[in-house]
Parts: C-alpha cells; structure tokens; sequence
C-alpha cells in the first residue's frame, strides 16, 4: 500500500490532509433531540454531556441557544439556558459542545462593564482579553494560605476604626432595601487602597446598574474597577454566572499579586438564582423554599475569595445580604453568618434618623479586627462600643426623662459623650478618612491614659 501511495503523490497528500484533521479534531459528535421544556427547564435525549457542560441548542431559524447541564434523570438530560429561549421548537436538535464555562480575564477588563457572560455593555468596542480561566475557580489548600494579618483601608471611619478590616477577609453587608447599601458600596469602591476593584451586581433592578455606575462610582471609581451587572431580569444561569465570573475575575488579579476588593451585591440574589434552578429540576425545597444546593453553593463561591499563597495576592471581599423585612434571621443571612469572617448591620432605624452609614456597630462584628491593631486601637473601640451600647439600652428612659443625672456614673459617661459618638459614625459620602485619620480620630475621643478603668483593665 505504501508503495501504491509513493507512486501517486496526489492521493498520499490527500490521505495525509484527512489523517491531520481527523487527529486534531472532536471527532464525531452525537446530537440529541429536545423532547421537553417545563418553565425553564430542557430535557433532551440522545446524547451524553457532563454537569456543568454546554450545549447548543438550535431554534427554528437556526440559530444557537446556549445552554448548561444542571442535572440528569436516566437518559434524559435536563438543561438550563443563558440566553433567551425564544424559537425552540420540540425535536430541536441538541448539541453538546464539550466545552464548559470560561472567564475571560486579563488587564483590558479595567475600567469596562460587563455582562453575565463577560460581554461589554459600556459601548466602548469589544474586549481582547485571551487569557482565560474556569469559571468554577480552582480548590486552594487551606493550609496554604497567608494568614490575614495587614488591614485594609475602606475609606469609611465607622468601617476602619470600629470594624477593622484585614487584607483577604470576608465580610457581609446586611441590609435591607432603601438603608445606603449601595452608597456604601460606591464609597468603598472610591476610597480603598486595593489594587483593582470587582464590583458584581447581581440580580438588582436594571435602572441601578447605571445609576451606581454614574452617580456612586464616578469615573475616578470606574478607572481602577471592573463591573459585572446581571439584572433581575437575566435568566437564573446568568445570575449565578455572573457571580461567578466576578470571582474569577478577582482571583485572576490576585493570582498576579495584587489586593483585590471584591463587592458583591448581592448574595442573597444569587442563593435565589440557584433556588430557581433547583426547584426547576425538581430538588425538594428545605428551609423557606430553599434547596440543599444552595447551601451548598454559598461556601463554594465564599472560599473562592481569601488570601492566596504567602507572598501572594489577596482578596478582600464584601457580600450583601438582603435581610428581607430586616429579619436577620432569614435562612440565607444565617447561612452567610457562619461562612464569613465578620458582618456589618445597616439599620433602616439609624437610617430614619439621618445617620450615614447607617452602621449598626452593636449589631456587627470583625471577627479578624484582634489580628490586625494593637491594643490600644483595639481598647478605644471596646470603650465606643461599651458606651454607645449602654446609651442605646437605656434610651427609652433617657427620652422619657426617667433616668436621673447620677444615678449610675457610666450612664452619665455615655449621656455626655453620645453626641461626639454620633458624629464619629456619620461621614458624608463625598469624603474619604483613610486608615490613619481614622484611628487618630478614635485616639482622640478615647486617649489611653483618660480611660475608666473597666476598659484599661481589658
């Protein structure tokens, strides 16, 4: 045969041309076929797929729906799309693609606002990010790494003196809806030290992607920053990908050895995306109509962010959570609780009154704030906390004038010092107190050798 082929060079370069593209190509692909479609669920048959592989699906004008495995049952593969879902027809053909969600990361994404499926919404012209990274992340030793042990600076006095935060912390910003969430946000995004800022907003109303964008981040915010905007009214995929790209984002710049500050508004729009594709396939609802899954998805995408090895970058993240009827006990609030280091509590009462932030400091905590500041820093916010804690639990008589002037001499401390207290927590949101301005202002209100003697004994 070889000898036949030698004699006749143009049918041996054929065979060799076939040969190539048989060896770098798929090879055969065996399509399915659309059998059902309930709500936002597609069950094909025919063909075989990973959890978490995509597939194309084509409508009747012959165009192509994507789409991700979420589940199986027997032969069927149940399917959920990220786009619009439009022209499907029974008997569509599916078919699997053998790839599986991807972020494309790189420096271009500075300053750009992007979609779900990391597309430009901003009208600045396509992006030209080549590298790219799963968009599931990757599993990192926990023993590997670096301990929290630098603070970072937010920008926000309330945030860095009472409720200091440390380079690769989780925290969470509960709140419910019309308390300066996303003010906050928008200030911390302008304020911060960190290297690069990931903004993810997930699942809110579209009219305030631009609003945070425009009037909260500003230019200056959006030089340094990448914007992930999934509105409410994507498809759940879309939403959870979209936190997920965010993260991936992040961990891309952390990976470089960068300080990465990673705002995510909001976790609880995210649980609710992954409850819609649970209940969709089927998962029996658990805790107020909440899946297991999804309570196994929020430590997933939480211990994505972090500290990465020693020497390395960090991620600095900050997680919303929607505390519906300011209920604090909501299953996702809870849950979010126990996975993050620390959670910071708007207060719709502060916000009734006028207070900006709107900073609920009995109610929030930094659980790295000890690793962080030294004792001092550490003394002067325990004596804030103690008197404005007491204040608060003595308010009704105070109002009502049923408390006496020296009747309990801590009492009378916090009377006295509760209008200073007040003005340290407010901070209009066009002025920046970094790190050292705020300590000091704390140092100020609470010098060390003027302590009682219940703080200095701590």
């Amino acid at each position: 045969m070889t000898a036949e082929l030698d004699r006749n060079p143009i049918w041996a370069g054929r065979i060799r041309g076939l040969g190539e593209r048989l060896s770098g190509g798929r090879g055969l692909v065996v399509e399915g076929k659309l059998t059902r479609m309930v709500g936002l669920t597609l069950e094909a048959v025919g063909c075989r797929a990973a959890i978490g592989g995509r597939c194309d699906v084509i409508n009747a004008a012959g165009e192509r729906v994507e789409a991700e495995v979420v589940g199986f049952a027997g032969e069927s593969l149940y399917l959920m799309s990220t786009g619009d879902i439009r022209g499907l027809e029974p008997d569509a053909r599916v078919v699997p693609t053998g790839r599986v969600s991807e972020a494309a990361v790189g420096e271009e994404l500075l300053g750009r606002i992007i979609d779900g499926s990391g597309r430009p919404l901003d009208g600045k012209g396509l992006l030209h990010a080549d590298e790219r990274r799963p968009l599931n992340g990757g599993y990192i030793n926990p023993l590997a790494r670096a301990p929290i042990r630098e603070p970072l600076d937010v920008g926000i006095r309330a945030i860095n003196s009472l409720l200091s935060v440390g380079r690769g912390q989780r925290l969470g910003l509960f709140a419910g809806s019309g308390v300066g969430k996303s003010v906050l946000l928008g200030m911390m995004t302008r304020y911060t030290d960190a290297d690069v800022v990931v903004v993810g907003l997930i699942g809110e109303r579209g009219r305030e992607v631009k609003e945070f964008v425009d009037n909260i981040l500003g230019e200056e915010g959006l030089r340094r920053a990448v914007v992930v905007a999934v509105p409410a009214d994507q498809p759940p995929l879309r939403r959870m990908h979209g936190a997920m790209l965010a993260t991936a984002i992040a961990e891309h710049f952390r990976d470089q050895g960068k300080n990465v500050l990673l705002l995510m508004d909001s976790l609880t729009r995210f649980a609710q995306a992954q409850r819609e594709i649970g209940l969709a396939i089927n998962e029996p609802p658990a805790t107020k109509g909440y899946p297991p899954s999804v309570f196994a998805k929020l430590p997933q995408l939480v211990e994505r962010a972090g500290n990465g090895d020693h020497g390395g970058g960090s991620i600095t993240a900050f997680y919303t959570v929607l505390t519906e009827g300011d209920d604090q006990n909501d299953p996702i609030a809870d849950a979010a609780r126990a996975i993050l280091d620390g959670h910071i509590v708007l207060s719709r009462r502060l916000a009734d009154s006028g207070q900006y932030p709107a900073i609920d400091i009995e109610a929030s905590v930094s659980r790295a704030m000890n690793e962080i500041t030294d004792v001092a820093h550490q003394r002067a916010a325990r004596e804030f906390k103690q008197l404005y804690s007491l204040y608060q639990q003595n308010q009704d008589l105070i109002s009502v004038g049923a408390y006496e002037v020296g009747s309990n001499d801590q009492i009378d401390l916090a009377i006295g010092a509760m209008p200073s207290l007040r003005e340290f927590l407010h901070q209009d949101m066009h002025v920046r107190l970094d790190l050292h301005e705020s300590l000091d202002d704390l140092l100020t209100l609470f010098p060390q050798d003027n302590l009682p003697t219940n703080a200095a004994a701590g």
